[in-house]
């Protein structure tokens, strides 16, 4: 075979490859001039597709262009339509203005006046937010907010009916400030109850059940609850009488900061009462306490002995012959039983006789002088531990809440109050107890000495 044969059959196969779409895959040359006929038909193939391409070419490209003058024609109308919306919006803005203008010159002092009307609007819809009148005559702040809003642009004005109505509710209030009035009301129990029952409002200050409990007005809710502490004391009482009558004068504990929230009757039935101050004391207090109580046992017991002896001294005093039931009675006896003794033994007898008697009468006097000195120990001391657990409370949470640290060092007080109401009263009772004992013993010391002189004298005669 020639070279030239060989490399024209190299190039018959290659157009034969690229032309290989268009011979069917089991269809195969038997021979040269079968390949080349091949070869021919996929050159005429591939002509007429790349004709077919340049004419979709051409219609593209003048589709083409029709859209982009499309485009252009669009973008045009557009530029054009901005330029007239920009040239309305000009004339819009000095349209307002002169509007604006004009609606200052036709409103002229009214402007002034709706300014003040807004202002008590605002102002009475704060007050009537927070006042208990509300309760009876709720939705008023509603209005005047609307009314505010509605003042608050330019473009609207009050009419004269709603103008009429803020004098109205103004003048309300203020008459209601000064009436006691009752009305029904779904009230609150401190359990999550809610009954419908008839309350009676005492002006802007307290609202009570019918019960005589007093109530409180919760803004946020629109609602009356029961207040989960009642005021102690006689308040109750003059509730209950104040709601159970229908006319005339009646007492009754009012709060005086009603109108602004109640914080007076807030904070009076939120401090503890005694009960409640004296558990904040803790077992130190409960230590003091019975300390006390046995310290005042003592002295009682101890103050009716010494009176009763005392009395028996006095009758002692009036008799002639010794009587054994009294100290007295039994020094003298020493002597009766004894007249012949010479006078230094005489003397020393009377003396033990009288030391016998003074340990009887002398009795619990040095216990109630050590209770007298305990006690305010014993409360400095629960003092000082509270104090230590409050600033313990301190370090871990801070002294952002006053309240709650006052509080700490409130109840750490009621330790050293508890030992001082314990150490005043039993100094007192010592003093009181041991002037009788004293008093009885310096009547015991005097007749010893009168009789001892008595026994001198009459040895002197003999």
């Amino acid at each position: 075979m020639s070279t030239k044969f060989v490399k024209a059959f190299a190039i018959a196969g290659t157009l034969a490859l690229s032309a290989g779409h268009v011979l069917a895959q089991d269809e195969k040359p038997r021979s040269l001039d079968e390949l080349l006929q091949f070869v021919k038909q996929g050159q005429a193939t591939e002509a007429k597709q790349n004709r077919a391409r340049e004419q979709a070419f051409a219609r593209d490209k003048a589709n083409q262009a029709a859209e982009l003058k499309k485009a252009e024609a669009e973008r045009a109308s557009q530029e054009q339509r901005s330029a007239e919306l920009e040239d309305a919006f000009e004339a819009n803005e000095l349209l307002v203005a002169a509007k604006q203008t004009q609606l200052k010159e036709k409103l002229g002092t009214l402007a002034e006046l709706f300014g003040h009307l807004t202002s008590t609007a605002g102002d009475l819809a704060s007050t009537l937010e927070f006042s208990i009148t509300s309760a009876q005559y709720p939705g008023r702040e509603v209005f005047l907010q609307e009314l505010i809003d509605k003042m608050s642009g330019s473009d609207k004005l009050p009419s004269i009916e709603e103008i009429e109505r803020v004098w109205y509710e103004l003048n309300r209030e203020m008459v209601e400030s000064g009436q006691v009035a009752s009305f029904q009301a779904e009230v609150a129990r401190p359990n999550g109850d809610k009954v419908e029952q008839k309350v009676v409002r005492i002006g802007v200050f307290n609202v009570i059940s019918e019960e005589g409990k007093y109530l409180q007005y919760e803004p946020s809710k629109g609602s009356l609850e029961e207040l989960a502490r009642q005021p102690s004391g006689p308040y109750l009482a003059w509730a209950q009488e104040l709601a159970a009558s229908t006319e005339g004068l009646h007492r009754f504990g009012i709060d005086p900061t009603g109108p602004s929230g109640g914080s007076f009757l807030a904070a009076l039935i939120n401090s503890p009462n005694l009960e409640e101050r004296w558990h904040q004391g803790g077992y130190i207090g409960y230590a003091i306490t019975a300390l006390g109580v046995f310290g005042f046992l003592l002295a009682l017991v101890r103050l009716v002995y010494l009176s009763a002896v005392s009395a028996k001294v006095n009758s002692q005093l009036k008799s002639d012959k010794a009587n054994e039931n009294n100290p007295l009675g039994r020094v003298l006896k020493i002597h009766e039983d004894n007249p012949s003794m010479d006078t230094e033994t005489l003397e020393l007898k009377l003396s033990e006789g009288i030391l016998k008697e003074t340990p009887k009468l002398e009795s619990g006097l040095t216990l109630l002088k050590i209770i007298s000195a305990i006690a305010p120990l014993m409360g400095l001391l629960g003092t000082v531990t509270g104090m230590i657990v409050t600033f313990q409370a301190i370090t871990i949470f801070g002294a952002g809440d006053p309240k709650a640290m006052a509080g700490g060092i409130s109840g750490a007080l009621v330790t050293t109050v508890l030992g001082l109401l314990v150490a005043i009263p039993t100094v007192l009772l010592h003093t009181i107890v041991n002037g009788r004992a004293q008093r009885i013993i310096h009547v015991l010391n005097e007749q010893t000495t009168g009789i001892i002189a008595e026994h001198t004298e009459a040895n002197l005669r003999k």
